[in-house]
């Protein structure tokens, strides 16, 4: 299943931001019932209000920007999330194989066999006769070192191991001891390895082994000082041999064929065979084209397509789209557009498709991509290898829809020209605005503290003429009382 996977949140409902002519009515209104007021202006209310109406459009025009930049960082932050989540998606299953033909043995038993990548096996047919397995040569000492005598010296003097015949190998022994020894080999790293094994009461074996096929028969001997003791060779008396290197004999397609090792995948094209027991009839190699896979395939890219297609085309819209004018998701748009029409194989052979739109992937009016499933299933039919060369990269296909998709969002993604310099550039306009409404809040704080400052001595000057007032007032009433 190809999916991508993005999260989504609910975007809230904005509060309305303040304007300044709303902001001078409130201060306005604050004034009036201040001087109005028995106990004199009230300076907190009409100090904040004559701020707020100060900054109130510089603000607004600040908090919308920062909203704006808000949106269009999470927007590409949303289709990159999503691209990415297509690409590795599609690679995943183009790399587990399913979409691959795959060889068939008539005796897995025998012989089974598994698909090199990129191979091409539609027609493969061949006939399998396994007549001898590959062997590793196993020898062993014949007498057991006694659990008390693990730490004594063997007293084999220096050792020296050969392979095929090459050139000797120092071996080296340490304080000459079984398990010494032993450890010894495994450290020249040789492809010969080396183990001690204890039986029932305790007693220690060395073992040693090699590699398969005729090639892969070593010695190891002792030098002249020594007993011998591990001397593995022709005519050895203190070792035995548990098995002799040989090679794989099996005929294909009635040519007798020897290999090394029982693994092979240089006889046939594109297959990679294991030899698993001896045959006493041909086994027969065929192929099993992975048409549901395919089928599933086309459908879940498809699919996958439109949910991506849909997030970038609300991103882009020319009317509400927070990334309406951004460079690099316009032009993600207009590439993903594309891809259902760009060739996924080399060459131009007639009647032998080359893109999506060929193998049944119809573009809708609005944009989005569907599939004929009768046409798809005739192309696959007809054409298994090239479609599933549109789906792997390989060395001889490099235009595959894995390929292409992946140097899609790479390019779409990219922190030059792509989404991530997108995402530089408003992270950057945030900074700057983060400045400016740190600047309006100094200044605002700055205005306020003179404001309160005229307003407090104003009112203290209010208030010594209310206080007079009231004086004179009490005073003409008393005269005219008086007379």
């Amino acid at each position: 299943m190809v999916t991508s996977t993005t999260s989504t949140t609910a975007t809230p409902t904005p509060t309305p931001a303040p304007t300044a002519q709303s902001a001078v009515n409130t201060a306005t209104q604050a004034l009036l019932e201040g001087l109005s007021a028995g106990s004199g202006v009230d300076t907190g209310t009409l100090v904040t209000s004559l701020v707020a109406a100060q900054f109130a459009a510089r603000t607004a025009a600040l908090k919308a920007k920062s909203e704006t930049l808000t949106a269009q960082i999470s927007g590409v932050a949303t289709l990159k999330s999503m691209m990415n989540g297509f690409s590795a998606a599609l690679a995943t299953l183009v790399k587990g194989g399913t979409l691959q033909t795959q060889p068939s043995s008539s005796n897995s038993a025998v012989l089974s066999a598994t698909a090199i990548s990129s191979a091409k096996l539609s027609n493969l047919s061949a006939s399998v006769t396994v007549t001898r397995l590959a062997t590793a040569q196993v020898a062993r000492t014949t007498t057991a070192v006694p659990a008390a005598d693990r730490a004594t010296s063997l007293d084999t003097g220096a050792l020296t191991l050969s392979i095929g015949g090459g050139e000797g190998i120092p071996i080296a022994i340490g304080n000459g001891s079984i398990d010494a020894i032993a450890a010894g080999i495994n450290a020249a790293k040789s492809g010969v390895t080396a183990s001690v094994v204890t039986d029932a009461n305790g007693g220690a074996y060395l073992s040693v082994k090699g590699g398969t096929g005729d090639a892969q028969a070593f010695t190891l001997k002792g030098d002249a000082t020594g007993s011998g003791k591990v001397d593995i060779s022709d005519g050895a008396t203190n070792t035995s041999l548990v098995s002799t290197a040989q090679n794989a004999q099996l005929t294909v397609d009635g040519i007798a064929v020897e290999r090394a090792s029982n693994t092979i995948s240089d006889l046939v094209d594109g297959v990679k065979l294991q030899l698993n027991a001896v045959s006493t009839v041909p086994i027969t190699l065929g192929s099993t084209t992975p048409t549901d896979a395919l089928t599933q395939a086309v459908n879940d890219v498809v699919t996958t397509y439109n949910e991506v297609l849909a997030a970038i085309t609300e991103q882009t819209d020319p009317i509400t789209g927070n990334l309406r004018s951004d460079p690099a998701a316009t032009s993600l748009l207009r590439s993903l557009k594309a891809l259902s029409s760009k060739a996924l194989v080399g060459g131009a052979v007639s009647g032998v498709p080359r893109s999506l739109s060929e193998i049944g992937v119809a573009t809708n009016t609005d944009g989005t991509l569907r599939v004929d499933a009768d046409l798809l299933a005739r192309q696959i039919a007809a054409n298994p290898d090239t479609i599933e060369a549109m789906f792997a990269p390989s060395s001889s296909n490099v235009f595959s829809l894995s390929a292409s998709l992946t140097a899609l969002t790479t390019s779409a993604t990219s922190m030059v020209t792509g989404l991530g310099a997108s995402t530089t550039r408003y992270t950057a306009a945030v900074g700057d605005v983060t400045e400016q409404q740190d600047k309006v809040t100094d200044q605002s704080a700055q205005l306020t503290t003179r404001l309160t400052q005229q307003y407090a001595s104003m009112n203290a000057r209010v208030s010594a003429y209310k206080s007079t007032q009231t004086f004179l007032t009490n005073q003409i009433a008393a005269w005219n009382k008086s007379s």
